[in-house]
């Protein structure tokens, strides 16, 4: 399988999940600026937003949308138990991608890295993240992960989690936040990800400062 990515994105919760598996893919780098691959190709060929991830499966498939791609590799990679295997579970699994996605990456956190955004809605979606994440706190109170186990859903809200390091969100506010995301950041498969995707990071940065 091939992963389409940008370091740091949202992307890298695929990542995870395949060191998770102990699976080998091909990782494609994304500018997302220039929706260019490294080696020059036009990202907007694979997916015509530009956004990653993007997964090519073996029988050259093309997935889009981080949630499906999610639950498209707990599928595949049986052996990793990424996903409950009852419907309930599953349901629940959803849920928690869903709220992740929408609640968090999108509503939370995309204002406040886009620096595009107004500082009326970078106050409006700190606002609001304050109560999703004070409702994500409870949940996560006395609990390892989001499941019963450790899902593509904690590759998802690790990563999520990781970007408030740049911005205003203080996860100290939120003790069972910060105790799981400091638990996470240790687990093999996340800390080998993150550890990457910063180093690639800094590589793209320092790649665009020469072309500027």
């Amino acid at each position: 399988m091939q992963l389409y990515f940008s370091p740091l994105s949202c992307s890298a919760a695929t990542r995870i999940c395949f060191y998770e598996a102990g699976t080998e893919a091909t990782f494609i780098e994304v500018d997302s600026k220039a929706k260019r691959t490294q080696d020059g190709r036009d990202y907007l060929e694979v997916n015509p937003l530009g956004l990653v991830p993007a997964l090519r499966t073996d029988d050259g498939d093309v997935l889009t949308e981080n949630a499906a791609i999610l639950q498209y590799l707990a599928g595949a990679l049986p052996h990793a138990s990424l996903a409950p295997e009852d419907g309930k579970g599953r349901t629940r699994l959803q849920q928690w991608l869903s709220f992740v996605g929408t609640e968090l990456h999108k509503a939370t956190f995309m204002p406040l890295l886009d620096t595009s955004a107004n500082e009326g809605a970078k106050t409006y979606a700190l606002e609001r993240g304050n109560g999703r994440l004070a409702y994500l706190d409870k949940h996560l109170n006395g609990r390892e992960f989001l499941l019963e186990r450790f899902s593509v859903a904690d590759a998802y809200l690790v990563t999520v989690l990781n970007w408030s390091a740049v911005t205003p969100i203080d996860l100290g506010k939120w003790p069972a936040i910060a105790a799981y995301f400091a638990r996470l950041q240790e687990r093999p498969s996340v800390a080998k990800a993150l550890r990457e995707e910063r180093r690639l990071y800094g590589a793209q940065l320092e790649r665009r400062k020469t072309r500027a």
